[in-house]
């Protein structure tokens, strides 16, 4: 690792995301006339361009934290079968598919729609949970605030289909924050929604066997497309290139409901479930985070992190030294290098396991 500073290399998951080589770590920045692109964002120190997201610095707070936990809970945990359950509940010969169809009905009749307002979380206490994290010694806690499945967490102002207008009709982000607070922990949250296009085809299907041969699922039904979609045109094929779509309409909504989060929240952490997506409109995002940040504390405070799984941003880079830094969400270790857990189970953020020394 000679002629790498431990700050480069806790910036590592960013910086891979972002396409910066190791060999051009420590390289002069680009151009201040390199193009920005993206969606517009208010004036701050950070834009969308490569150049000036290049300049961010890892947080003291984030540095010294060895310990944080992650709760990936939404209306999948009803049926209790996984978090790709609303994907595989439209594939027939999947195991999920025959759960739903004994449990529940067909998907064309009662689909991942008529799940929602069962998953009530009647005694969900997010105090009583905060205090068992932080006596476990967690410094920062982060809530998902939206999977694959399209369901919003919080009070959304741009998907009716959210946790304060039905299912359990409260504020999953909110209270998971203010618990966070009140007990000094740093707050964080993980968006799945980028990949949610293309992973979720499958609604758009039929059985292709009788008795129900033809019979469109129920994501198929336009009055739900603001759920399911409608997406007839790019599947998810389980490559990086189609983790993300090239839908631009489907990008600018996720802009606009991932800042509606950002702002509200104004979380300290921000986690996207793939590489960095959508290139300049996903790294307009992640300068609004910072800006954001600068504008409250007075300082940059936020980091934000994504998996590396060779989606985004990060797809002809993958290789490189510096995103070696990251891991996929099914890692326990890095190549080369040891990293430590986000607590969650099956989920890594990945920095060195070696407290930093202060620069």
């Amino acid at each position: 690792m000679a002629g790498f500073s431990k700050r480069d290399v806790l910036a590592a998951p960013l910086l891979g995301a972002l396409g910066v080589g190791a060999a051009r770590l420590g390289a002069a920045a680009a151009p201040a006339g390199a193009a920005r692109g993206g969606p517009a964002i208010p004036a701050g120190r950070f834009d969308a361009s490569v150049a000036s997201l290049k300049t961010y610095q890892t947080p003291d707070w984030f540095r010294d934290a060895k310990f944080g936990i992650w709760a990936h809970w939404g209306p999948q945990a009803v049926p209790r079968q996984g978090d790709w359950y609303a994907r595989f509940m439209y594939v027939p010969g999947h195991p999920h598919y025959e759960h739903h169809l004994k449990t529940y009905g067909h998907p064309s009749e009662h689909g991942y729609k008529d799940l929602l307002p069962l998953w009530t979380a009647d005694r969900f206490d997010p105090d009583a949970l905060m205090d068992k994290y932080a006596a476990a010694g967690a410094k920062y806690f982060v809530s998902m605030a939206v999977h694959h499945d399209n369901f919003d967490l919080w009070r959304s102002k741009h998907q009716r289909w959210n946790a304060v207008a039905m299912g359990p009709k409260r504020d999953v982000v909110g209270e998971w924050k203010a618990a966070a607070t009140r007990r000094g922990l740093r707050f964080g949250v993980s968006e799945h929604l980028a990949a949610s296009y293309t992973w979720w085809y499958p609604n758009q299907m039929f059985d292709q066997f009788w008795p129900k041969l033809g019979l469109d699922y129920d994501g198929a039904d336009p009055a739900n497309a603001d759920l399911y979609h409608g997406n007839r045109d790019e599947p998810y094929r389980n490559t990086p290139a189609s983790w993300y779509t090239t839908n631009a309409a489907y990008q600018r909504h996720w802009f606009d409901r991932i800042v509606d989060l950002v702002d509200s929240y104004q979380p300290d952490l921000l986690y996207s479930d793939g590489g960095l997506p959508f290139g300049a409109v996903g790294r307009a995002l992640v300068a609004h985070l910072y800006n954001g940040s600068i504008a409250r504390r007075g300082r940059l405070e936020a980091v934000y992190t994504c998996k590396n799984s060779g989606s985004g941003s990060s797809t002809a880079r993958r290789r490189s030294r510096m995103s070696s830094a990251g891991c996929s969400r099914a890692s326990t270790r890095c190549r080369g290098r040891p990293i430590r857990r986000m607590a969650t189970g099956s989920s890594t953020t990945a920095t060195p396991t070696r407290r930093p020394a202060r620069s």
